[in-house]
């Protein structure tokens, strides 16, 4: 099934998509499965709304709003400016029902997302869907927009730019609002879904570690970029086999740094901070992955 995002509401229910195109819930204790919805697209983020629908971001069709009692689907937004989205990947909710969501790139969508890390077309964007049916572009030129993560005051947001190895930062509110500042940068992983945890922390997947080949490749022309994505897919850029999470602070300091070898779970793609625990989801295991919160 491949369970690539997850969510917690406040009973402990887990909430993720598959690859198949089905929105699940699962009992806290994880031995119970309920198939909610079913998209026909491929569902990557998932936000829990209060009001008990989710927000999900599926990279076909859009960002959806679901009603997990009848498995409803409202279309929120399935357009920019009458371009379809190609890549809608993840999300936060604001206290005033916008939702913000990262569209990952206008060229290439999930099927193909290494064609943009490779391409590096810098066409990802940060969006806001208002509840009268508005979107705004927050921000765009981003490096393969994909986790997003709101400040617990909406004061700001972070989004991660996989292609770009690092998290950028956009002002919201205050003397500062609208600044736009790249708060940390050269990360040592590809950065991916985020999300807010506790105590000022922003919590972000790493699913692999970088690759030597694409790094040298990135700088060089377009054709030859071209050349590489054009290749077998077993000889092109793989991941690295890791267990790999890290928390950092608003400004981007490190406050925690989570990683393993990768034998039992890997390439975690998203990470979700509840009552003490983390709940790891990976794009290529069959199964979500839960782990007490060390101390810090």
């Amino acid at each position: 099934m491949l369970f690539r995002s997850v969510a917690v509401d406040e009973a402990g229910n887990v909430y993720t998509g598959t690859r198949e195109g089905y929105i699940l819930r699962l009992t806290p204790d994880g031995r119970h499965v309920e198939r909610i919805a079913q998209t026909g697209g491929r569902p990557l983020g998932i936000e829990v709304h209060p009001d008990g629908y989710l927000i999900v971001c599926d990279a076909h069709r859009g960002l959806l709003r679901i009603h997990p009692d009848s498995g409803a689907i409202d279309e929120l937004v399935t357009q920019v400016a009458g371009r379809p989205l190609l890549f809608t990947n993840n999300c936060d909710i604001a206290g005033d029902g916008s939702v913000l969501f990262s569209d990952s790139s206008q060229y290439f969508g999930i099927d193909e997302f290494k064609g943009d890390l490779i391409s590096h077309t810098s066409s990802g964007r940060l969006l806001r869907w208002h509840t009268n049916g508005t979107v705004d572009v927050l921000l765009d030129g981003l490096d393969f927009a994909n986790g997003v993560a709101l400040a617990q005051d909406e004061s700001f947001v972070l989004v991660a730019e996989t292609g770009g190895y690092s998290v950028t930062r956009l002002d919201l509110t205050g003397p500062s609002a609208g600044r736009r500042s790249v708060i940390i940068e050269n990360l040592p992983g590809l950065p991916d879904n985020m999300s807010t945890g506790t105590n000022g922390v922003y919590w972000m997947a790493l699913p692999s570690a970088r690759n030597r080949l694409l790094d040298l490749m990135l700088p060089r022309p377009g054709f030859l970029r071209s050349a590489i994505w054009a290749m077998p897919d077993r000889l092109q850029p793989d991941a690295t086999r890791i267990t790999w999470v890290v928390g950092i602070d608003g400004d981007g300091t490190v406050v925690r740094n989570l990683q393993g070898p990768g034998n039992a779970y890997h390439y975690v793609t998203g990470v979700r901070e509840h009552d003490g625990k983390l709940y790891l989801g990976s794009l290529v295991e069959s199964g979500i992955a839960v782990a007490d919160l060390p101390p810090s």
